[in-house]
């Protein structure tokens, strides 16, 4: 699985980067970007992003 960032709508607040238990998120450009490696599929970004705009892949 994984997850997936919509750039369109991320405005790079990092509420999902501090939710993150494994640190697998960080802000670069101004947008969230998740490394699918380390990410456990735990969702917690998911629920914690004020714009909907992380998904489960």
């Amino acid at each position: 699985m994984g997850v997936n960032v919509n750039v369109d709508t991320c405005d790079g607040c990092a509420e999902c980067v501090d939710t993150c238990p494994t640190e697998s998120i960080v802000i670069e450009n101004e947008k969230a970007v998740v490394d699918n490696d380390t990410c456990i599929d735990c969702a917690a970004c998911v629920d914690a992003c004020p714009t909907d705009s992380l998904s489960m892949e």
